[in-house]
């Protein structure tokens, strides 16, 4: 009987021994990279919000080992702000700093500018010149598989949808355009999380909205970027949603341009459009007959917060047809002959747009 106790007493200390050097083993460094990344704790944020992040970021060895030493250390304040942080610091130094409230300086910022209706490939090169890389590398950094799944966790809006095969970028469309602020050292990610903070905020504020309309949050900012280009100002933006949503409805296709040269991967200014190319059935070109009632398979620039209103509340008309002047007027049309009256109108009087 004695003997059976020692072995359980024997088994139970090791056991204990070997949770002690796990739990201490998780409060070391993750590694010796020196490299300094942002770390934003928001106001709001509980210690198990902290924790989880962190264990996203890599920056700790063990989410089991920071809960008990946060456990044990009743008397930490985690304040919210901007962190600079590394794989080389250990648990006890990172949760030191948030402590002491060491965010980075303030005057150790920069601003970018992204404006609306630019593509993806746009703000690439925006976040390239900004993080000291090639815009090929923030391309490939947005198109990884295991970095997208990370996102659709943590964003509600991002959904499975951008993993599509056809979609040329899956973030396009999704990243707010604004002016925004960044910590010099920001990595592509942190600029990238920022702008769909954003996006998520806009998206919040219309959330009412989308809930009652019959398309899903991807939809509604492929129609939104299919707008931003094609509407000529906030004004018409409404009246613009109200045509793509009577031809979606009676089965037409959208007949988009700013589809069709996404599709082709040509800007309006380059050229015009070969045959070929106008005529191709793509999952982006509405031209085609084959798109009859369709949207694109996602967006194909990114929306301003007009566009993504007029997209989720659309003008109710009977027009089927748009064209614009070259002063930004739109007009509306019902059918196709009447569309073509107003086209020879436009050219005849010297209204009609010409790309440079």
């Amino acid at each position: 009987m004695k003997k059976k106790i020692i072995i359980i007493l024997g088994t139970v200390l090791v056991i204990i021994i070997l949770f002690i050097a796990f739990y201490f083993a998780g409060l070391k460094a993750v590694s010796k990279n020196e490299t300094k990344i942002i770390f934003v704790i928001n106001a709001g944020d509980s210690k198990a919000d902290i924790i989880n992040a962190l264990a996203a970021s890599g920056l700790i060895k063990s989410k089991i080992s920071a809960y008990i030493y946060v456990g044990l250390h009743q008397n930490l304040n985690l304040q919210a702000g901007e962190y600079e942080l590394s794989e080389n610091m250990s648990l006890e130094e990172i949760l030191a700093n948030f402590n002491n409230g060491k965010v980075v300086e303030k005057d150790n910022t920069f601003s970018l500018t992204f404006v609306e209706g630019k593509k993806l490939k746009d703000y690439a090169q925006i976040i390239a010149n900004a993080t000291n890389t090639s815009k090929e590398e923030v391309i490939n950094t947005l198109a990884d598989k295991t970095y997208l799944q990370e996102l659709i966790e943590k964003y509600w809006f991002l959904t499975d949808d951008i993993l599509n095969e056809e979609i040329y970028f899956p973030l396009e469309g999704y990243l707010f355009a604004d002016t925004y602020e960044f910590y010099q050292g920001s990595s592509i990610k942190n600029i990238v999380e920022k702008m769909l903070d954003e996006m998520g905020n806009i998206l919040d504020e219309y959330s009412s909205f989308i809930s009652e309309s019959s398309y899903n949050v991807h939809e509604i900012l492929t129609l939104a970027s299919i707008v931003e280009v094609e509407g000529s100002n906030s004004d018409d933006r409404a009246g613009v949603a109200g045509v793509f949503y009577n031809r979606l409805e009676n089965n037409w296709s959208l007949g988009s341009d700013a589809t069709t040269y996404y599709a082709a991967q040509v800007d309006f200014s380059e050229r015009d459009l070969y045959m070929s190319e106008i005529n191709d059935i793509n999952a982006y070109n509405t031209r085609p007959a084959a798109m009859a009632g369709k949207l694109p398979v996602g967006p194909i620039c990114t929306p301003s917060k007009e566009s993504i209103y007029a997209a989720l509340n659309p003008s109710k008309h009977d027009y089927y047809y748009f064209v614009a002047d070259k002063t930004g007027k739109t007009y509306f049309t019902k059918t196709n002959a009447e569309h073509n009256n107003m086209v020879a109108s436009l050219k005849a009087n010297g209204l009609w747009y010409e790309y440079n």
